[in-house]
């Protein structure tokens, strides 16, 4: 699938179903996905104010925010990743969170 379908099915998502955070985490994690970071900020934001223990969606906006140079914003969110991932009790996110934020920190 072309990049830009799968941008406009996130879009079309979101239209569809504004109230569901589901569309905003696809679409920011693709914008993520393909290096376009600042795009990914709001709707990864947005996905995290009506879900806010959604780990994997911390995760992509941390690696948003570590993608456009900003650490300490990365850290951040990535520590409550690192907190959302443990109360889960999900190790293999732990890890992974653990292993971004050393990189991180480096």
């Amino acid at each position: 699938m072309a990049e830009d379908a799968r941008e406009q099915k996130y879009l079309e998502m979101i239209s569809q179903f504004p109230e569901s955070p589901l569309g905003y985490f696809t679409l920011g994690r693709y914008y993520v996905e393909v290096g376009r970071y600042r795009e990914a900020i709001e709707p990864l934001e947005r996905c995290l104010r009506e879900e806010a223990d959604w780990t994997a969606a911390m995760i992509a906006l941390g690696d948003a925010w570590s993608g456009l140079g900003e650490k300490e914003k990365a850290i951040e969110v990535l520590e409550h990743a690192l907190a959302a991932a443990r109360a889960q009790n999900h190790p293999s996110l732990v890890q992974d969170v653990e292993e971004r934020l050393e990189d991180l920190r480096d």
